[in-house]
């Protein structure tokens, strides 16, 4: 068997927008990245709009001044697709629901419910909270209204409500037809494999 010789790829490696997202992340700005490394601002501009290519030491500073892992940078990040015909049916309660999970199970910082909610559709009688700290309700298609302790909120196409994911609240739909309803719980109320 004849030996296979690898070859470079002709490809530049981009890795310009995950030094500049992790400084932004750390509320970090240019300056203070030059300061800490003792590189120009002109540089780091440069190679965090991938305009130059540093040298593996200068690489390997700029990490340590980031606290960003070096091997980080060559990385492929994670995602996942999750098809709505496949997603599972889960049972959060109510009448009248068909809620899907469009995000993996094992997904622990937030997750995306997708609601069918049939006219006079409910969250129950009772106000309930969820296990985390913000809730958002995002209206595609209907109507619904949402119920909390002192007053309730209307919502129709395209309105988002956003409030805290400990507050007691309920829900129902307030219209006439189906109402397409996402719900973005974060961090994840529960998580588990797949």
């Amino acid at each position: 068997m004849r030996p296979v010789s690898p070859q470079a790829s002709d490809a530049p490696v981009r890795i310009g927008a995950k030094l500049r997202g992790s400084r932004l992340a750390q509320g970090m700005t240019v300056e203070q990245v030059a300061a800490a490394t003792r590189l120009s601002k002109g540089f780091i501009s440069k190679v965090e709009r991938d305009e130059t290519s540093p040298s593996v030491a200068t690489l390997v500073t700029l990490c340590q001044a980031l606290s960003l892992p070096i091997g980080s940078l060559f990385e492929e990040a994670p995602s996942a697709t999750v098809e709505l015909a496949d997603a599972p049916l889960i049972n959060m309660g109510g009448t009248g629901a068909v809620e899907r999970l469009v995000t993996p199970r094992a997904q622990a910082k937030v997750q995306v419910l997708r609601s069918t909610l049939e006219p006079g559709a409910d969250g129950g009688r009772q106000l309930y909270t969820i296990n985390c700290e913000v809730e958002v309700i995002h209206v595609v298609t209907g109507r619904i209204t949402v119920v909390f302790a002192t007053h309730e909120v209307a919502l129709g196409p395209g309105a988002t409500l956003t409030f805290p994911g400990r507050e007691p609240h309920t829900w129902r739909n307030t219209g006439e037809e189906t109402a397409e309803v996402l719900w973005v719980i974060t961090p994840a109320a529960w998580s588990g494999s797949n």
